[in-house]
């Protein structure tokens, strides 16, 4: 009887450990495929960027704007790509704004052997601001980042110079993430899980899980920031969204969109959304004549 028993955890001990390798691969494993084509109503031009310190490239699409009239990069949420944020490509560049879409990272047509929360994606922003430097030099930037974009965009590691900065569903610390989503998916025990996926994240991702947390990095952001959240999100709760506000620099505004979850808050939120980022961006990127 014993010897079943003793066989019977041990059984459930290795099924156990297959499943946390399991969630881990899933975490960061690539997300990887090809980004269909625009009709004519939205020209773009497909761009590759070159990043600096690796021999690959930034895969996107830009779509020219009026002089004068700003920049905006647009940066997707996890395991999606540019699609996501085409609707507000379309919104601001009727606008005026110029706008370039990208794939980071081991995502739609970038390549990458894993996604990272945030911390190598952050040189794929980095490397498309400064594209869009050299592209419209005359120009201010802006940069709307949604959840794993957003993250990129607070992890960068050298200032990026932006005039403004959208931030969407963005967690404090990845920590709070995981156990967010875990009990999400697995009720309320599911946190017991917790140490043992943040040690696969940091085994498969080879870095201290602290270097993932943008509530340490948020401060560095010298640019007028607008920071969105659903009241209703569970992924990132509400008070987790008011100590990212707390911590970040003035100028600085919060929007909590009543009874949004963890989705795109354009698709949500649709015309306040537009009137409330489009305010904003004109505020800081729009030229005096």
């Amino acid at each position: 009887m014993y010897r079943w028993l003793l066989i019977g955890i041990l059984s459930c001990l290795i099924a156990m450990a297959v499943v946390i390798i399991g969630i881990g691969e899933v975490m960061t494993g690539p997300a990887s495929t090809a980004v269909e084509s625009l009709s004519s109503d939205f020209p773009v031009e497909p761009v590759q960027i070159p990043l600096l310190d690796a021999d690959s490239s930034v895969h996107g699409w830009l779509a020219r704007g009026v002089r004068g009239g700003g920049a905006v990069l647009l940066v997707h949420s996890i395991r999606s790509n540019r699609l996501e944020m085409l609707s507000r490509a379309r919104f601001l560049n009727k606008q005026g704004y110029g706008i370039l879409l990208i794939d980071l990272q081991a995502h739609g047509e970038t390549p990458g052997k894993r996604i990272t929360f945030g911390l190598r994606e952050s040189e794929d922003v980095a490397a498309a601001v400064t594209f869009l430097r050299k592209t419209f030099p005359s120009e201010r930037l802006a940069v709307i980042g949604v959840s794993l974009g957003a993250a990129a965009i607070v992890l960068a590691k050298h200032e990026l110079r932006l005039d403004a900065v959208v931030l969407e569903s963005l967690h404090p610390t990845i920590e709070e993430a995981i156990e967010n989503r875990l009990r999400l998916h697995l009720g309320e025990y599911g946190p017991v899980l917790l140490p043992l996926v943040l040690a696969q994240l940091a085994f498969y991702l080879d870095v201290s899980i602290a270097e993932l947390d943008p509530i340490t990095r948020i401060g560095d952001l010298n640019a007028p920031l607008l920071l969105i959240a659903g009241s209703a999100d569970e992924h990132t709760k509400v008070p987790e969204t008011e100590r990212l506000f707390a911590a970040a620099r003035q100028p600085k505004d919060i929007w909590i969109v009543p009874g949004a979850g963890h989705f795109n808050m354009h698709s949500y939120a649709g015309r306040e959304y537009e009137e409330r980022v489009s305010f904003f961006l004109d505020q800081h990127l729009r030229r005096a004549d």
